[in-house]
């Protein structure tokens, strides 16, 4: 059961570079990636073609001296934004950011108007009966 739990990983041997510290870079660009026929996953995670040959560009461009950021940015010029797990924070993807606290405001703006139109409960006359029975029991005091 333990072993369901851990992520399959994609990765070929045949696609891991011979430099350890070159492949921890491949490993952690790829984490960061999305594989665009899964959508839901890594590119180290899927098994999809294209994300073999995402993961073959990040490494190439990796022996090619390419820093992480420009790894990350020739994909991205390649393949889009939607190419990133994690969407830049710039002004075309703001609504996408704001979204969420948007919701739990409008949520807790819709709770307290809510909880706020409650009608109060009706105010109860007593009748004349309970009212000389409270006079009756105020005098005898």
């Amino acid at each position: 059961m333990l072993a369901a739990a851990v992520p399959a990983r994609a990765v070929q041997p045949s696609e891991v570079l011979k430099d350890p510290a070159l492949e921890h870079r491949a490993r952690e660009i790829s984490a960061e990636l999305r594989c665009l026929v899964c959508q839901n996953q890594s590119i180290d995670d899927s098994d999809a073609p294209l994300a073999k040959d995402l993961r073959l560009i990040v490494r190439e461009r990796l022996e090619k001296g390419d820093s992480d950021r420009a790894v990350l940015d020739y994909v991205v010029a390649r393949y889009g934004e939607f190419v990133l797990l994690r969407p830049v924070f710039a002004p075309h993807t703001l609504l996408l950011w704001l979204t969420p606290a948007l919701a739990v405001l409008l949520g807790g703006l819709g709770i307290w108007r809510l909880a706020r139109r409650r009608a109060p409960a009706p105010e109860r006359r007593l009748s004349a009966a309970e009212e000389a029975e409270v006079a009756a029991l105020l005098r005898r005091e």
